[in-house]
């Protein structure tokens, strides 16, 4: 992410918009039935993967005076589900995080947390099963 940030800075393009929206999710299972390796892989992918994106990008941003940050959440992110307590936790930083962010930035910059609803996606596959069809698909949102 560095080196992006400096590619950027060498380029003299500071986004105007950053979108965080990496996100992966642990297999259902119960909360200590989790392998811990998976649940780094959530926390460091949700979690760490966006304040990365913060640390590197934020100052450039500062330096210009204005932009917007927006970080993918969920409605797990202010709700909670049984097997995927690693995911709900890191949607639930995620708002937090956004929400302290928000009071931090200067005048012309913003942060806001956005929860784009259910989506057929891989990622509902792989914790839905099949009633993720029952869901609107990327094309149709």
């Amino acid at each position: 992410m560095a080196e992006l940030a400096k590619a950027v800075v060498e380029k003299k393009q500071v986004p105007d918009i950053i979108v965080n929206n990496a996100g992966t999710i642990n297999k259902n299972n119960k909360t200590w039935c989790v392998p811990a390796e998976e649940f780094d892989t959530v926390v460091d992918t949700n979690i760490k993967g966006t304040a990365n994106v913060l640390r590197h990008f934020i100052p450039l941003m500062i330096e210009k005076k204005h932009g917007i940050i927006v970080n993918l959440s969920s409605g797990w992110g202010r709700s909670a589900a049984a097997e995927v307590a690693p995911y709900c936790a890191s949607k639930w930083a995620i708002e937090g995080l956004t929400r302290s962010l928000a009071k931090e930035l200067p005048p012309g910059l913003a942060a806001i947390a956005l929860s784009p609803g259910v989506v057929n996606t891989d990622m509902l596959n792989s914790c839905f099963g099949s009633s993720a069809a029952l869901y609107q698909s990327t094309e149709q949102w």
